[in-house]
Formats: structure tokens, C-alpha cells, sequence
């Protein structure tokens, strides 16, 4: 029961006066970190609101081996779905993707990201409003930034707006729940429910222009 009723609220707006207060959380009780790519593999943080919504089009790309839903860039360890929804953290909902760059670079999967958010919003990400729902990108090292600042660059431009989107140094990345987990092919019907709902589509094409979103 709790965890339909957690699953119904996904990517949705909590009450946050429904629950407060902080929870402390340990490994048997929250959520794991992520381990390192395999060799040769390496490792893009993208917070593009809604989780679920980012999966799909980062794991349609060539040579993306896979994508992992969920919590970054707060100093609460072992996050779970209920903390970050209820604000009981600093975390973002986010997205893993882990590629083989000798197949895409960086620069390829940053397009793709862009094509899939609205960086011109500040308080969360289509219907989706709150501190967890903003979108930023999370680097790793000076040429993940130069790539980072040259792609909002060429984003600004062809939008001709404002990117608010943030560039956040990388942090500890938990693991999201197992029901989150590619969750546009298992809840296909809810899922597009959801999508269709929050707007997203029509707003990245106003965006974008048709034939733009990955």
C-alpha cells in the first residue's frame, strides 16, 4: 500500500506540511551509492526534473551502456524517495549514465540533455516545482565544465533566453528505488498518463521546435 501510494506520487509535487522533520537514514534503512563504471566506461550526472522522463531518451543514445535513476548533489546520506520528495533533504532527483566515450562524447549527450529539459525554469522542471526538480549538470572534472559552459552557451543562443540551469561539482550519487528504475517500460500506461499531464512534451516543442526532442 505504501509503496503504490509513494509510486502514484512519483514526479509529482509532495505536501510537504504532510510529513516533517528530518530522518536519519543508514545503509539497511535508505539507499546504496553508486559503484564505479566498469573499465573503460565513464560516468555523466544529469538533474532534469522528473527522473523517469530522462531515462528513455539518455538510454536511446549509442554507445550509453546504462542509466540509473536517482538522488544527487545534498549531504544527506543514504536518501530514500519519501526524503527527497518531503524535503527532508538538499538532494535533486537525477540521472546516472554510465557510456563508453571511444562511442559518444560528453558534448553528444549534453545535446541530447538539453533537447529534454526546460533551462529556462528555476523552480523545477514542467509541473514538477520544488528544489529537487531543478535542473543542473554535474561535472567532474575541468573538461566536463568547458563542455558544460560552451553547450548552455549554444543553448542560450538557440533559444535566445536566459539558462538557469546549474553546473554543480560532483557528488555522491544514491541509487533510487528498485520501482523507479526504468520505470517508462515497466508502468508504460502510467507513465505516458503522467507525461501527457505534466505538459512536458508540448513544452519542449514550444521550446525546441517539433522534430527537436530526442
Amino acid at each position: 500500500m505504501i509503496l503504490a501510494l509513494l509510486t502514484s506520487l512519483a514526479c509529482m509535487s509532495m505536501d510537504v506540511n504532510a510529513k516533517e522533520g528530518a530522518t536519519v537514514r543508514t545503509a539497511e534503512t535508505g539507499t546504496q551509492a553508486a559503484p564505479p563504471p566498469p573499465p573503460g566506461m565513464e560516468v555523466a550526472v544529469f538533474a532534469g526534473g522528473c527522473f523517469w522522463c530522462m531515462e528513455g531518451p539518455l538510454e536511446a543514445v549509442k554507445g550509453v551502456a546504462t542509466v540509473t535513476s536517482g538522488y544527487t548533489g545534498g549531504k544527506e546520506l543514504h536518501p530514500t524517495y519519501e526524503d527527497v520528495g518531503y524535503h527532508r533533504t538538499t538532494h535533486y532527483e537525477a540521472n546516472r549514465v554510465v557510456y563508453d566515450p571511444t562511442v559518444v562524447s560528453y558534448a553528444e549527450l549534453l545535446e541530447v540533455y538539453w533537447h529534454n529539459i526546460d533551462p529556462t525554469q528555476s523552480n523545477g522542471q514542467f509541473c514538477d516545482r520544488g528544489d529537487q526538480y531543478r535542473s543542473a549538470v554535474f561535472t567532474s572534472d575541468p573538461e566536463e565544465l568547458k563542455a558544460f559552459e560552451a553547450s548552455k552557451k549554444a543553448a542560450a543562443a538557440e533559444l535566445n533566453e536566459t539558462i538557469v540551469t546549474e553546473v554543480l561539482p560532483e557528488a555522491v550519487f544514491w541509487v533510487g528505488e528498485d520501482y523507479h528504475q526504468d520505470y517508462y517500460k515497466t508502468n508504460p500506461t502510467s507513465y505516458q498518463r503522467y507525461r501527457k499531464g505534466c505538459g512536458r512534451d508540448a513544452r519542449l516543442e514550444a521550446l525546441w521546435g517539433p522534430g527537436v526532442v530526442h
